[in-house]
């Protein structure tokens, strides 16, 4: 019987056009607390929906996007956002768990988180 191979590439794509398994991943990325991984997750999910027309919907240069998306990629936040939201996602802070150290601050989220706002008699 013939084995027949298929670049991991193909799959992780396939997986990544769920916008449920991108969140996880880019989510993932950034508990690695490495830039670079989380650049290199964003180009990977921004591969997974066609470069070319990420590049069109977040009004950006094709090769500017690459280059945002190297690991010695640096984008503005404004940048990092106008990408995020051509895909459909948006960066959201969340609380650290208390007993958790300080990472994961940062998370991607499709959904806008709600904010209410106690007052210091709630407290």
């Amino acid at each position: 019987m013939d084995r027949v191979t298929v670049p991991y590439e193909e799959g992780l794509f396939e997986d990544l056009r769920d916008p449920k398994e991108a969140i996880a991943y880019l989510n993932a990325a950034l508990e690695d607390e490495d830039q670079r991984v989380f650049l290199l997750a964003l180009r990977d999910v921004a591969e997974a929906r066609g470069l070319s027309q990420v590049a069109r919907e977040a009004q950006l240069n094709r090769e500017n996007l690459y280059r945002m998306l190297s690991p010695n990629g640096n984008p503005q936040l404004s940048s990092l956002t106008t990408l995020l939201r051509s895909l459909g996602l948006r960066l959201a802070v969340h609380r650290a768990e208390p007993e958790a150290a300080p990472t994961g601050a940062l998370a991607v989220a499709e959904e806008p988180a709600e904010y209410t706002a106690e007052s210091e008699d709630d407290a």
